[in-house]
């Protein structure tokens, strides 16, 4: 179909400079800015939209797209029709493309990021409420372009949060199609959180299936997707009201599939980190779910051997917790000593500075419940054989 729609297009001459094709990523960088060029139909040397529309008409049919052509600007077509042209282009970047060979499809995949730009432009324009349609096409669009399973290469060997130790720094893989899901992550990020959208209708598309998949991709090797992602998840948290309880069980299988079964897994940090806004907005007094939460998942995600990986974003959250209720210090303090890293010392030491965080939080009322436990362990700590215990 690509190729079809290609030969429609006029040639233009290329010019002496040689740049390279706008289409295909970069090197593996991190998170590189996104560089918006000029969209595909103004650099057709005058081209008009008629002509683009009779250009592709074979390629899309009216009714796959929306009766308009999607390389036609917004800025050519009434705002009646924007919303179908919104639609249209979201049909067209629904084509995925394979990024391990640069030059394959370059053209094509050119046209789509820079169709992902004129989106992403519109939903920042526009003040309108969205349509059903749309809301449906672009969550079809989103969950086309994002949802994939990860190749083999991502579930073995090392891991962010594997089954290594404490200091292993892998170097981090970065997906060769950044550049297209950089801008579908953007897009997502800002339809969610945009006030065009109806979280009454969106609820319907953005569902719980979708948020599923959605933290799925969480387990990414790419630390820009995973980031991308937490953003998003808390957008998706803010906006979406109903899914609250729903998305803090789900993350809560996720810990405990990490914890007692695989230990490995690569976006617990981030999810922790999105969990530590949430908790700091969690209403007084607290709910038993909550606290279930606290004992259950946050006092367990100390057991495995890549804590040091997630300690600060864990001990962020049992913090907030603490200042919640300053009463849920002793009961913190002795679900940490059950799970003391008695053979690991590198543990051992961030258990310490853990503890110590803790400590001063809690009134003497709680600290005399787990004072003689909490003594005992550091008596054995001083008699530690490992010098960085012992000068804790």
């Amino acid at each position: 179909m690509w190729k079809q729609f290609l030969s429609k297009l006029p040639r233009t001459k290329s010019s002496g400079g040689g740049g390279g094709d706008s289409g295909q990523c970069s090197g593996g960088g991190n998170g590189n800015p996104i560089q918006r060029t000029s969209s595909v139909p103004a650099g057709g040397g005058g081209r008009s939209a008629s002509t683009i529309k009779r250009m592709s008409s074979a390629v899309f049919p009216s009714s796959v797209v929306a009766g308009i052509e999607p390389l036609v600007a917004f800025k050519d077509v009434p705002s009646s029709e924007r919303h179908n042209l919104f639609v249209s282009k979201l049909g067209l970047c629904c084509a995925v493309f394979d990024f391990s060979d640069p030059a394959k499809s370059s053209a094509e995949k050119d046209i789509k990021r820079q169709t992902l730009l004129d989106l992403i432009d519109f939903v920042d324009s526009t003040s309108g409420r969205y349509p059903e349609a749309v809301i449906a096409a672009c969550s079809r669009m989103l969950a086309v372009n994002l949802f994939r399973v990860f190749p083999p290469s991502y579930r073995s060997g090392g891991s962010s949060s594997g089954g290594g130790g404490e200091g292993d720094e892998d170097e981090p893989m970065f997906d060769p199609a950044w550049c297209h899901l950089q801008l579908v992550y953007e897009l997502l990020l800002k339809f969610i959180g945009s006030n065009s959208l109806d979280a009454k209708i969106g609820k319907k598309y953005f569902d719980h299936s979708f948020i599923v998949r959605l933290l799925n991709l969480l387990d990414s090797e790419d630390p820009r997707e995973r980031d991308s992602l937490k953003t998003i998840l808390h957008r998706i948290y803010g906006k979406f009201m109903v899914h609250r309880p729903f998305i803090r069980k789900a993350v809560s299988n996720i810990f405990y599939h990490f914890v007692f079964e695989t230990q490995r897994h690569n976006g617990i940090a981030e999810l922790l980190e999105v969990f530590g806004s949430i908790i700091s907005g969690f209403a007084l007094p607290l709910k038993e779910e909550h606290k279930i939460f606290l004992w259950r998942v946050l006092i367990p995600l100390h057991k495995p051997k890549s804590v040091g990986v997630y300690l600060q974003q864990l001990t962020y959250c049992v913090t907030q917790f603490l200042e919640k209720d300053p009463k849920l210090a002793g009961s913190i303090i002795i679900g940490l000593l059950r799970y003391w890293p008695v053979t690991n010392s590198q543990k051992e030491v961030m258990f310490l500075s853990e503890i110590e965080e803790i400590l001063e939080a809690t009134s003497m009322v709680e600290f005399q419940k787990c004072m003689v436990p909490l003594f005992r362990r550091i008596a054995q700590c001083i008699n530690s054989s490992h010098f960085q215990v012992l000068m804790w």
